[in-house]
């Protein structure tokens, strides 16, 4: 084993927070995960507790240091990354419910609630300067049209917030009681201009949130600084107690989980400019840095330093995307069946059918398989690039086949159908100048070798897998590497800290096929588009 000092980072996904224990080469030594409950209700309501994550922070925390049999005082930095959801905490930090009031644990409206499209589509319909930053349109996902719900919806859980923060940011303040936002949150979902280090008075009074330019935005964040830097003095005594580490551990402003796994993966060989992140989970995200600010139609962004330090970055992705592909295969009348064999094996449905076409392809293009079967799994909108949350899904091509065959078919045109929108964002970007090399892969959805071929077929374009068997919570160690002084910045960490352990090649036997396909694709999506 490496000796410290040790680096811990912390990813706060949709159902899990998980850990990782890290030395300063980016070599990982334990890791530990911990489930967080999720409240649903019709109308795209997504709830979640603050108190339950950071519970779910602390053990995985406790048990990615036991995993990794290492001293808690070798641990020299912590960092956080997390959904990109809303937690509104009153006086001292007490939760504030965002939904039914009967339920006051409930603080946290989550990164998918969409109860916020009326609103999103009301800013939307303004000619507001800073909706350029975002791609023409705001998204309900992001922050300013969730707290306008709050004011015209829940005015007495509005008027006594305390502080609106990122769950990111709230994790910060938990672990340190210090109040500063990261650049990358409040640029990429609050509307900082984080170039012009200010934000937008006019567009808050022009969309009915004015009280929180009359505030000066102290509810929102006024100390804004770069993922990285050192919050406070470190752990506070009590969250060091919670955590099972030593007070005053180095802790670094996060990062949305996304960006983490940009962090984690963009800096080998031409670097950040050369590599496309794509974070394919149960959403996906990409995420492109230029030297300068690119305006691309539907891909959120230019944000400034919301990442990597001096680069601008573009935002896409897709809203469902491994979500996307579970929901598709279940609707299969063979997919119970399938589910019972993949439990047997300690698997997901997914992952059990990415084995069986995998079995079925033999060594060629998994794409044969999908023949005739064709899906746009758009079940929750358009994320980019053309911002459309009210899209939904479409398929083509099924039969009578009732069998695994079927399924199979159903699944690695669903697959496919993830990658042909990933090669229109790619698209959308390169009429801009963006130009990439590659595309470099994390996210659970995306461990299986075939879904990375089908990717880079449907995609046209080569695949890059990180070293880093965690990128994401590599990407949030980092920034406790940053905090801790280890390293002096998130580029120089980058560079020593990631590398690429595999490729994936479009296979130039399926490029006609996924040409056909893709515009195939492209018609179905314009014809749901057309339709509703």
């Amino acid at each position: 084993m490496a000796e410290g000092p040790y680096f811990i980072g912390v990813d706060v996904g949709t159902g899990s927070a998980r850990a990782g224990v890290f030395d300063a080469a980016g070599g990982q030594h334990g890791a530990h995960s911990a489930e967080i409950a999720i409240h649903r209700e019709p109308g795209g309501i997504v709830e979640q507790s603050s108190a339950d994550i950071w519970a779910a922070c602390c053990a995985s925390v406790r048990g990615a240091v036991a995993a990794a049999g290492i001293d808690p005082a070798d641990v020299a930095g912590l960092g956080f990354d997390a959904t990109c959801s809303l937690v509104v905490s009153g006086d001292g930090g007490v939760p504030l419910p965002v939904g039914e009031p009967g339920a006051p644990d409930r603080d946290v409206i989550v990164w998918m609630d969409h109860r916020a499209t009326e609103q999103a589509a009301r800013i939307n319909a303004g000619d507001h300067a800073v909706l350029k930053y975002v791609g023409g349109r705001i998204s309900p996902e992001m922050q300013t049209p969730k707290l306008l719900w709050l004011r015209e919806n829940r005015p007495d859980v509005f008027d006594a917030a305390w502080q609106f923060f990122d769950l990111t940011d709230f994790l910060g303040w938990r672990a340190t009681g210090a109040i500063a936002r990261s650049s990358c949150t409040v640029t990429c979902k609050w509307t900082y201009l984080a170039h012009e280090e200010r934000w937008d008075p006019e567009y808050f009074r022009a969309i009915g949130l004015g009280v929180l330019a009359d505030e000066d935005f102290a509810r929102i964040g006024t100390d804004i600084v770069r993922p990285g830097t050192r919050l406070a003095a470190g752990l506070t005594p009590d969250a060091a107690d919670a955590l099972g580490l030593a007070p005053g551990t180095a802790v670094g402003a996060g990062l949305i989980d996304a960006h983490a796994g940009g962090i984690g993966t963009v800096g080998p060989e031409e670097g950040p400019e050369a590599n496309l992140a794509y974070v394919f989970g149960t959403s996906s995200c990409t995420m492109t840095s230029t030297a300068e600010p690119v305006f691309v139609p539907g891909v959120w962004g230019p944000y400034f330093e919301a990442m990597v330090p001096g680069l601008w970055l573009n935002e896409g992705g897709q809203s469902v995307a491994g979500a996307a592909i579970a929901h598709l295969v279940h609707h299969h009348p063979y997919a119970p069946v399938a589910a019972k064999k993949a439990e047997a094996k300690g698997m997901s449905l997914p992952n059990w059918l990415a084995e069986e076409a995998a079995k079925r392809s033999a060594g060629a293009s998994a794409v044969s398989l999908a023949d005739g079967v064709h899906v746009v799994p758009e079940f929750l909108g358009n994320r980019a690039p053309f911002a459309d949350p009210d899209t939904r899904a479409v398929i083509l091509g099924l039969g009578m086949d009732d069998g695994v065959d079927g399924l199979v078919a159903l699944y690695v045109a669903g697959v496919c159908g993830i990658g042909y929108g990933l090669r229109q964002i790619i698209d959308a970007q390169a009429t801009r100048g963006i130009r990439i090399r590659r595309v470099v892969l994390s996210g659970g959805a995306g461990r299986h070798p075939i879904v990375r071929q089908l990717l880079a077929g449907s995609a046209g374009i080569e695949i890059a897998i990180p070293a880093a068997e965690e990128p994401v919570l590599l990407g949030a160690a980092i920034l406790g590497s940053v905090a801790s002084g280890g390293y002096a910045d998130i580029r120089d960490a980058m560079s020593q800290m990631t590398r690429f352990s595999d490729r994936f090649a479009p296979p130039a036997d399926a490029a006609a096929a996924h040409a056909r396909r893709f515009e195939v694709f492209e018609n179905m999506q314009a014809l749901a588009r057309d339709a509703k």
